[in-house]
Order: structure tokens, then sequence, then C-alpha cells
């Protein structure tokens, strides 16, 4: 564990390096995560100003579920999308040869070689949107320290799902289509699932597991959900997880190396 620890030092040491080179682009992204933040805003706020809610949902909740959301948006753009979208490169170029010649695990390698700091704003707006929808609702300590767990939960479920996608670009090099298609459907999370129709319901909770990633966390912090869901949420973290590295290793006996 020290090992990888210290591996994960270095390679994010070197990555915040080379990416301070473009200090702009902090800035360029900043206005962009402020601008896509004031756009869900603005469509929240359409279905809130004439006193309509979602069912058992206060505005002020509402926000809670889009500050977790865009906590999220920040994850995946720090950690995920900078190294994930690069796996297929890697099958394109030949280069996951080298990736898996390294005496280290080759899921670890790509899943941590780089980050980038440019998510950084959406983790920064979506904590200080927690931060004023929770007081507003008297959210004390312990709510917000018992949605970490569901937090965690979601966020091993985003990293798998995302994981297993990439995996397929051994098979299918060209996957950007089928990501894009997920990052359209992970989008129902800035709502509420009271906002959907019984059969979105359905299928973003079953299907493609979106309410473990913002509802279920933002029903902790109110104090509202039931102890199976979160015991669901962790279930299906843990067996995503294991799925993940089982279809990486299953997807690697079908990889041609580049030298062979």
């Amino acid at each position: 564990m020290q090992r990888y620890l210290r591996i994960l030092g270095l390679f994010w040491s070197a990555a915040i390096a080379a990416e301070m080179e473009y200090r702009v682009n902090f800035l360029l992204a900043t206005l962009s995560s402020l601008g896509n933040l004031m756009g869900s805003l603005f469509a929240l706020f359409l279905f809130y100003r004439q006193g309509y809610t979602f069912a058992g949902w206060r505005w002020e909740a509402a926000l809670l579920v889009l500050g977790v959301f865009t906590l999220l948006q920040g994850y995946s753009a720090t950690f995920l999308s900078p190294n994930l979208n690069r796996i297929v490169r890697h099958v394109q170029e030949g280069t996951l040869d080298f990736v898996l010649l390294k005496p280290i695990q080759s899921q670890f390698w790509l899943s941590t070689h780089t980050l980038s700091p440019w998510g950084i704003p959406d983790l920064v707006f979506g904590g200080v949107l927690i931060a004023y929808a929770g007081n507003k609702l008297g959210i004390g300590i312990d709510n917000y320290l018992a949605s970490i767990i569901p937090l965690i939960f979601g966020s091993i479920i985003l990293y798998s799902l995302w994981y297993m996608l990439g995996a397929t670009s051994i098979w299918f090099v060209k996957i950007y289509n089928v990501t894009e298609v997920l990052r359209g459907l992970l989008e129902a999370g800035r709502y509420p699932m009271a906002a959907y129709p019984v059969g979105f319901k359905f299928f973003f909770t079953f299907i493609i597991p979106v309410a473990f990633l913002t509802t279920i966390p933002v029903e902790v912090m109110l104090g509202q959900s039931q102890l199976n869901w979160i015991l669901g949420s962790g279930i299906l973290a843990v067996s995503l997880f294991v799925i993940s590295t089982m279809f990486w290793r299953f997807a690697l006996r079908f990889y041609t190396s580049a030298s062979s």
C-alpha cells in the first residue's frame, strides 16, 4: 500500500507540474464551470418559479442535489476523464504494451496516472452550493459526515461504469460516442429522482444507477434515506468495482500487442 501511495504522489505531482504550464486554462475552466452552473440553476429555477416543487423536495433540497452533481462533475473532470479517456489512445497507438509491461497493476496505472486541476472549480462550486443549501435547511455536521459514505459509493459506481466503457476500446476502438451517451444519461442526476415519471425512476435507479450518485447521498444528508438504500449503494459499488476489474482482465485476453 505504501508503495502505491508513493507512486500516486509521483504521478500527481508530475501531472500538476505539467498542467500548471498553461495557467490560463484554469481561468477558462473556472468560467466554463461557472457558466454551466448558472445554466443548471436557471433550469431548476424554471421548475420552481411558479410555486411548483418536486414531490417532497424544497428548492434548497433540490439545490443540494445539484451541488452533489457538480461535485461529481469535478471528480470526473479531475480524475476520471484525463485517465480513462486515454485508454482508447493507448489501444490505438499501441502504447498499452508499455503499460502492461510495467511492474504495477495496469488498472491502477491507467486509472491514476494523471489528473487535471481544471475540474477543481466544479469541486469548489459544488461544495459552496451544498454549504449554502445545507445552511438554509439547518443540516448538522453529523448529517454531512453520514452523507460521505454514499458519496464515496457513488464515486466508485461512476468510476466502474466509466472504466468498463474504456475497456471496451480493445474491441471497439472508437467509443467516444458511447461515453457521450453515458455522460448524457448521467445528466439526469442534476435533479431529484422525484422529478421523473415512474418509468424513468426505475431506469435511473436499476438500469443506469443515477439515483445512487446524487439523490441517495442527498437523502442521507437530509436524514430521509432508509438503511436498505445505503446498503444497496454499497453492494452496488463493490459489485461494479469487482466486475470492472474482472472485465478488464477478460478484455486483455483479446488485446493484440502492437509488437506481435
